[in-house]
């Protein structure tokens, strides 16, 4: 995913060049560096998130209740976002 958003793109290519010290030598090693750095933080955030999202599920699964009164919520959540763009419509 990090590879096709466009953010990534300015985020390597704008913001990393900027903390690479050209006195110290090696720039590509240092820009290779800061974006492995980079891709390492967001592998491990994004792997903490599927982590407690799994673990979420394995306790919501535990009880059918909790499953159905999740699936309730999540159907009157949906209806009421569907009546407030309805009524409110689009602003230009």
């Amino acid at each position: 995913m990090g590879a096709t958003n466009p953010k990534s793109l300015l985020l390597f290519g704008a913001i990393l060049p900027q903390f690479v010290d050209p006195a110290a030598g090696r720039v590509p090693l240092q820009l290779l560096t800061l974006g492995l750095v980079c891709i390492l933080i967001a592998l491990v955030c994004d792997a903490a998130w599927a982590v407690l999202a799994a673990q979420a599920r394995c306790w919501l699964g535990r009880s059918p209740r909790r499953l159905s009164a999740l699936g309730g919520t999540s159907g009157i959540i949906m209806i009421g976002l569907g009546a407030q763009l309805a009524l409110t419509g689009r602003r230009n």
